[in-house]
């Protein structure tokens, strides 16, 4: 329906003229009724508060069965719970910055995200939730709050990047607020005081500061993005490799859209593009790619 939709109402986007790739991509952008955002609410309101009590299930379940002791609590569900919702709360404290992201504004409502926000999100990334709930891999107290300790890291990098990236475009079109107080936590250097960028003949603005000019990295959201998810495979312990799956599916997900995005770039911005990666080299990892 969302894909005829589009044909009825003439508001395709971007057609290949393949109607099994244009079903999976989807046939327009930004499918509203009204002020009601479908992508926006799929991809805030259903995925990420879905993975969030699955995952809290999961917790629940095993406190349930030890007796409501907190202390025998496997130690990766606590990694896994922290993860969580650090993760969906990212989301609602920064809800203005999901619609700069690339989900929403390039792409389209298909098969591919319908799908991923619906199914693959609450199920893949809480696939080692349940693993954990059902196996219990050996995981010593000890490794359980390193990897929270690590996992805190990860999160404050791939916080304030996020926010540094889409605070600056709000600065430049003039729609920047500072959020409340309550919406938390707002981390240190989230948002950029005196940002150095490359102006485009295209008219648009690069950020070469920030976490992007200190990494030298144009994706370094992305790798924290893995970072995480190796995160999570470890708080299953390595007795398996299926907490890893997520990690070498999204790694290779993630690597392809890297790759896509610098080909958009090379050909919108020309010979702004090659001046900005002379500042900003590396894609997704520092120093080596």
């Amino acid at each position: 329906a969302i894909y005829s939709s589009g044909f009825i109402l003439g508001v395709t986007h971007r057609m290949s003229g393949n109607h099994v790739y244009d079903f999976f991509m989807g046939s327009w952008l930004n499918p509203r009724i009204g002020d009601f955002d479908f992508k926006l609410w799929a991809e805030v309101r259903v995925s990420w508060f879905t993975l969030f009590l699955l995952t809290l299930s999961c917790f629940m379940k095993d406190l349930k069965e030890k007796d409501h002791d907190f202390t025998q609590v496997h130690p990766g569900l606590y990694v896994m719970l922290c993860a969580h919702f650090l993760y969906t709360n990212a989301c609602v404290k920064g809800e203005e910055c999901i619609v700069t992201t690339w989900d929403i504004f390039y792409e389209k409502w298909g098969w591919m995200l319908i799908f991923w926000n619906f199914a693959g999100v609450p199920i893949v990334y809480t696939w080692n939730s349940f693993y954990i709930l059902q196996t219990q891999p050996e995981l010593p107290v000890r490794c359980g709050v390193y990897l929270l300790v690590c996992l805190l890291i990860t999160y404050y990098v791939w916080d304030t990047a996020n926010s540094q990236k889409n605070r600056f475009r709000m600065q430049l079109r003039g729609t920047f607020k500072e959020r409340p107080w309550y919406v938390m936590p707002q981390l240190p250097w989230g948002t950029l005081e005196n940002p150095i960028a490359i102006r485009t003949k295209h008219g648009n603005r690069l950020l070469v500061s920030g976490w992007y000019g200190l990494s030298q990295t144009r994706k370094i959201h992305y790798l924290m993005d893995i970072l995480f998810a190796l995160e999570w495979g470890l708080a299953a312990g390595m007795q398996n490799f299926l907490p890893y799956f997520y990690l070498c599916f999204f790694s290779s997900f993630i690597a392809h859209r890297g790759i896509r995005d610098n080909e958009r770039c090379a050909k919108k911005y020309g010979e702004d593009w090659e001046r900005y990666c002379s500042l900003v080299p590396y894609v997704l990892i520092p120093g080596v790619w």
